[in-house]
């Protein structure tokens, strides 16, 4: 049974330029690995302008019927989703990012294929909100939950922060090494959790089989701001409908690679002749979305390790 006690167990932290095999041994290890300046400070401060005015347009709280998903949300808690549309620095350097694509094409590719992003959101926690209720993010696939530890990522998400991360101002506390607990229906305690502390331009990445919940944000006046970006295996429905919220003329824009993030490619998961076709031929190539070189020539060439 998973320990109820307080958990002195920290996160590995390791540099965002270290490379993926780095990363993924540690993330492999404790279920969550800090990876330090995944985004430069000018990046950061370009984010945050970008964010700043859609983020004030928004009243804090849901506006979803369901009471626990209310808590869920956050009484003083912002999400701005649409980054895709929202910000052209998430497009230019999260959305198409070299190691972010890596740590997910060394874990998706061998397990199940191709991925495609779920959600991208800025998540803002401000005074007096309380802690999240803790989750896995693959609570939304439980049939994952029947696999076990040992079977394949629903999902990863690198918890991107906009401003620093504390134990006092809603960093993210995570159960280190809940990833590999034999029952993934067991959620553990609030007591056995550890805060993510970290600057801005950091990230912590996570599993979908990893425990986690935003922490209470116990300041005056101090809001934590971060990003959720979140990949997951493309036969799984995203949570987002990117296709739908992504202007046209921002996704000519794209590279290849974001464009198949977003649902302007087709999907070619582990058994699959392809997923998200028309005529069983590449989405992409039938609406007439520019790109480089087509989803399929990519694959003649063994771009996808399938």
């Amino acid at each position: 049974m998973p320990s109820t006690v307080t958990n002195s167990a920290a996160l590995p932290r390791v540099s965002a330029d270290a490379g993926s095999e780095a990363i993924l041994r540690a993330l492999h290890s404790a279920g969550g690995v800090i990876l330090e300046g995944l985004l430069s400070p000018e990046q950061v401060a370009a984010m945050n302008d970008e964010v700043d005015v859609p983020l004030a347009k928004l009243n804090p709280g849901s506006t979803h019927e369901s009471e626990s998903i209310k808590a869920f949300h956050g009484s003083n808690t912002k999400r701005l989703t649409g980054l895709t549309a929202n910000s052209k620095t998430f497009r230019d350097y999260l959305l198409d990012n070299d190691i972010c694509h890596d740590i997910a094409e060394r874990i998706f590719h061998p397990q199940t294929g191709t991925y495609w992003l779920t959600t991208a959101q800025v998540i803002e926690i401000g005074p007096g909100n309380a802690a999240q209720v803790l989750h896995r993010d693959q609570d939304q696939f439980q049939v994952f939950h029947l696999l076990g530890p040992d079977g394949p990522e629903a999902i990863l998400n690198f918890l991107v922060a906009l401003t620093d991360f504390t134990d006092v101002n809603g960093g993210t506390r995570v159960i280190p090494g809940s990833h590999a607990w034999p029952d993934l229906s067991v959620l553990g305690t609030p007591e056995a959790t550890i805060p993510v502390e970290m600057k801005a331009g950091d990230a912590c990445l996570i599993t979908g089989k990893t425990v986690h919940g935003g922490g209470a944000n116990r300041t005056a006046d101090e809001k934590r701001r971060g990003i959720a970006f979140t990949f997951q295996a493309s036969f799984l429905t995203p949570e987002e409908a990117y296709a739908f919220i992504t202007p046209r003329e921002v996704v000519e824009g794209l590279s290849l690679r974001a464009q198949r993030m977003i649902g302007y490619r087709s999907q070619y998961p582990k058994g699959s002749p392809g997923l998200w076709q028309a005529n069983y031929s590449e989405i992409g190539d039938q609406i007439g979305c520019p790109g480089v070189e087509t989803v399929v020539e990519e694959l003649k060439r063994g771009k996808f390790r399938r």
